[in-house]
């Protein structure tokens, strides 16, 4: 796994969410009651931008048809189907940190 710095303008002691890079992929981060999760910036029902919605209950709310994405498992709501990628967030003495499976990593798994 890589460990992305996540470049941050604002004070994360406050509640957002943002899209930011992680390496090459576009992220969406969220900072909900006082913790923070990275998942992907896109829903995959109709590729709106996550970081455009809203949060309820540790749900990521998409903007266009309001499909609800556990923040932690990233799994769809009821009759949904579908899910997003999480990605697991370190806060260091030097900012915030997102890590990214490789594509050795993701290779590597398969065979276990």
């Amino acid at each position: 796994m890589k460990w992305h710095k996540i470049e941050l303008s604002s004070d994360i002691s406050n509640p957002f969410i943002k899209k930011a890079k992680a390496g090459s992929k576009n992220i969406c981060l969220v900072n909900f009651e006082s913790k923070l999760y990275a998942v992907s910036a896109k829903c995959p029902h109709a590729g709106a931008d996550l970081s455009e919605g809203l949060c309820v209950r540790k749900l990521i709310v998409c903007p266009y048809h309001r499909h609800t994405y556990n923040l932690e498992t990233g799994k769809g709501g009821e009759g949904q189907n579908d899910f997003i990628e999480t990605y697991p967030v370190e806060v260091r003495d030097d900012g915030v940190y997102v890590g990214i499976n490789t594509l050795w990593d993701k290779l590597k798994s398969g065979f276990k």
